[in-house]
C-alpha cells in the first residue's frame, strides 16, 4: 500500500517567537505560526487576505531553528498536513490542521524590506543599528535545513 500525496509549501512571516520544548523521551520540537498574505482583485479594488498556519518541527530540524525563528522572521516551510482530533470536555468533536515541517528555509530580505529599514533610520555602517530582521537575513545560509 502506498501513501497518498500530502505536501504543502507555505511562505510568510512568524507571528511570534518560536517555542521550543522536548518530549519526555528527550526529542526536541518547536512550534510557531506563519502569517501569509494574499492579494486579489475584486471588481476594481485590490483585496488583502491574511491566513495563519500553525507549524511544528521535530528533532534536528527543530534544534537548528533555535535562536533563529523570531517574530517577523520570513520563512518558507515545506511539509505535510496533520489533523489532530479530540473531544472537548462537553463531548463535542474538535479538530485542528497543522503543518509538520520537513524543511524550513529563511526568506531573503526583499528590496522593499531594505528600503523600509533604510527609511526607518537604520545606519547600514553600524552593525548594532541594523534591524533584527537584517541581522537574521545575514544568517540565511545557516538556516537552510533539511
Amino acid at each position: 500500500m502506498t501513501n497518498n500525496l500530502n505536501s504543502v509549501i507555505v511562505e510568510g512571516n512568524l507571528t511570534k517567537d518560536a517555542e521550543f520544548d522536548s518530549t519526555q523521551k528527550g526529542t526536541g520540537f518547536c512550534t510557531f505560526s506563519v502569517a501569509t498574505n494574499r492579494y486579489f482583485k475584486s471588481g476594481e479594488e485590490i483585496q488583502h487576505e491574511v491566513s495563519y498556519f500553525d507549524v511544528e518541527a521535530w528533532g534536528k530540524l527543530a534544534d537548528s531553528c533555535r535562536g533563529m525563528l523570531t517574530k517577523g522572521f520570513g520563512v518558507r516551510v515545506v511539509g505535510r498536513l496533520k489533523q489532530d482530533r479530540w473531544n472537548s470536555d462537553d463531548g463535542k468533536a474538535k479538530s485542528r490542521v497543522k503543518i509538520v515541517a520537513e524543511h524550513i528555509e529563511a526568506k531573503p530580505v526583499t528590496a522593499t524590506e531594505k528600503e523600509v529599514a533604510a527609511d526607518s533610520g537604520a545606519d547600514e555602517t553600524k552593525p548594532e543599528a541594523k534591524p533584527a530582521r537584517q541581522k537574521k537575513a545575514q544568517k540565511e545560509k545557516e538556516l537552510i535545513m533539511a
